[in-house]
């Protein structure tokens, strides 16, 4: 029932009149709601359980229902989470005929805006529904200029992304000219280091970690001096912990760039399996994975490009190097990822081919 104080009252709208589905079991309420909002300027239908409401409104856009919280079969608190859920951008006031604070903290818990009790008071009702739909008229705003904004960071996202490309590809040029035997370098060891994970079963974002920490794996070396870095004959103990410092470099120089897990598996790369290395602090499976794959890959390539002081050494013969020194300078699980690459596999074809 709908019970009035003052007949004459309206509610102030947008140009568009506000569709309002009126869910009740009882056939009286629907119908004077009906008639109440309707002189006011909406226009509204009904349904008398769950199963019609969610009929019309599967066929129809509804701004408003107005949901009985108990009805025979599905009572408004069950039909309502899912409302929100297959309808989110509809409002819902609940009505009820006997305030319970529990079900009605629940009944917003599961997003409906407001309540209402019965027997209606018109007044009341009219100064609720005008502010949950301004609410709600304010709500589809912010999330319309939320998924605007969201676009807008999107494309600043990809800007950013490109601007961070040619971030990298400067910094690894920049390497590149200053030491004409690392020419290539990063670049052939990103690919061993991504058939590596490919053969453990990395990919998503751990892949992309892999992919621009092998680039970078080497970016210290700017700081490096050259004239010890391009030594011509065989570097001294001391001269050898001088150029690893670049493991300490580089993160440095990269830190404003990537995340943290590129930064580690740099600082780490030399790091030996069996923790040997100088002043290694971790070893074992402590040693970042991806640090423990760019050890592979980094290796395999340093032994098959000329040196100033050595000419490069064949593939076949690195390969086994790497074998051998699987379980103190290697994980052995990456050696064996490593021996399943389409290149290693391609040594062993070759092999094969040559004694037939």
């Amino acid at each position: 029932m709908v019970t009035t104080a003052t007949k004459e009252i309206s509610i102030t709208t947008t140009d568009k009149k506000e569709r309002i589905l009126i869910v009740d079991d009882e056939k009286i309420v629907r119908r004077s709601l009906v008639k109440c909002l309707t002189m006011n300027g909406f226009i509204c239908e009904e349904a008398s359980n769950a199963d019609e409401a969610m009929e019309y409104l599967q066929n129809k856009t509804v701004d408003l229902v107005i949901l009985d919280i108990m009805m025979p079969g599905i009572p408004g608190s069950e039909l309502l989470p899912r409302i929100k859920q297959a309808f989110p951008n509809t409002a819902v006031i609940m009505a009820t005929a006997v305030v319970e604070p529990d079900t009605i903290v629940n009944c917003m818990k599961n997003g409906a805006h407001d309540y209402i009790t019965k027997p209606f008071d018109l007044n009341q009702l009219l100064s609720n529904i005008q502010t949950v739909i301004e609410k709600r008229n304010l709500e589809m705003y912010l999330k319309e200029k939320s998924q605007v904004l969201e676009g807008k960071v999107t494309e600043q996202a990809r800007e950013l992304q490109k601007l961070f490309i040619d971030a990298v590809e400067s910094l690894i040029s920049a390497l590149e000219a200053k030491d004409k035997y690392t020419a290539g370098h990063s670049r052939r060891v990103t690919k061993i280091a991504l058939d590596i994970a490919y053969a453990l079963g990395i990919d998503g974002e751990e892949q992309e970690n892999i992919r621009w920490a092998a680039l970078l794996h080497d970016i210290g070396k700017i700081g490096i001096d050259p004239s010890v870095q391009n030594k011509p004959g065989a570097l001294t103990p001391n001269e050898y912990n001088y150029i690893l410092t670049h493991c300490t470099i580089g993160p440095g120089i990269v830190q404003p760039l990537v995340n943290d897990s590129i930064v580690e598996a740099i600082r780490h790369h030399h790091d030996s399996f069996d923790g040997a290395g100088l002043n290694q602090i971790f070893k074992g499976d402590d040693i970042p994975l991806i640090s423990r794959i760019l050890a592979v890959a980094d290796s395999f390539d340093a032994m098959t490009s000329d040196r100033p002081y050595r000419a490069a050494m064949s593939a076949l013969k690195a390969v086994g190097e790497i074998q051998k020194c699987a379980g103190t300078q290697f994980d052995p699980s990456i050696v064996q990822a490593f021996l399943k690459t389409p290149m290693v596999r391609s040594f062993k074809n070759e092999i094969l081919s040559s004694t037939e």
